[in-house]
């Protein structure tokens, strides 16, 4: 996962700098992008920390880029920036989805406020998918006979079952056994069953 930063996009520079410059005071972590697209171009799933975003700009409108993303699935918390005229839409933006909005001209402290807890919200989803990273690249480790010895753990069989309905030996089942728990990293199969309870589903075995 990438650290957490705030993704100011704005088309006045004046702006940017000024945000960065406060950002920066409060030991938070920003970058500038000064057209819709340019940040859409860099902009991933794996971002984490949040968007200020400026509801008018030339091109693509800040309504329309948070649109994007969502359709990107890059689910930063968007804050946006609005003059008075902005409200309504910024309001309906909170319906779709946004984290919040902040009216033109705004407080300081208000802002760097609602970007920490912006990074409070999103911090928790980063972990999240972190961790299910992690356990996916655990089970990409496994043999193809690991998974299926995996699948059969998960059931609740014993060794004995498990060696019957494969065909192998039981010294067999407790050394791959062995090694699913080592590989993923666990102690026990109540141990497996709540880490792959982190994904929605278990890769299928390989036919």
């Amino acid at each position: 996962m990438s650290t957490a930063t705030t993704h100011i996009v704005d088309d006045d520079p004046a702006v940017r700098d000024a945000l960065q410059w406060l950002l920066r005071s409060r030991s938070v972590s920003s970058q500038a992008w000064e057209t819709a697209e340019s940040f859409l171009s860099f902009a991933n799933h794996r971002l984490c920390g949040c968007v200020l975003l400026d509801v008018r700009m030339p091109g693509m409108s800040g309504i329309e880029m948070f649109d994007r993303l969502r359709a990107l699935n890059c689910r930063l918390p968007v804050i946006f920036l609005t003059g008075h005229g902005d409200v309504p839409m910024a309001v309906q933006a909170l319906k779709d989805g946004a984290f919040d909005f902040i009216e033109k001209p705004y407080d300081d402290n208000a802002l760097v406020d609602k970007v920490l807890a912006a990074f409070e919200h999103d911090g928790k989803r980063c972990a999240r998918e972190n961790s299910i990273f992690l356990v996916r690249e655990k089970l990409e480790q496994l043999t193809q006979r690991e998974q299926e010895v995996m699948h059969q753990i998960l059931a609740g069989k014993l060794n004995k079952v498990i060696a019957d309905e494969l065909g192998i030996a039981m010294r067999t089942v407790e050394v791959h056994r062995s090694r699913i728990f080592e590989k993923m990293q666990v102690r026990s199969a109540v141990e497996l069953s709540q880490v792959l309870g982190l994904i929605a589903n278990i890769p299928d075995v390989e036919s």
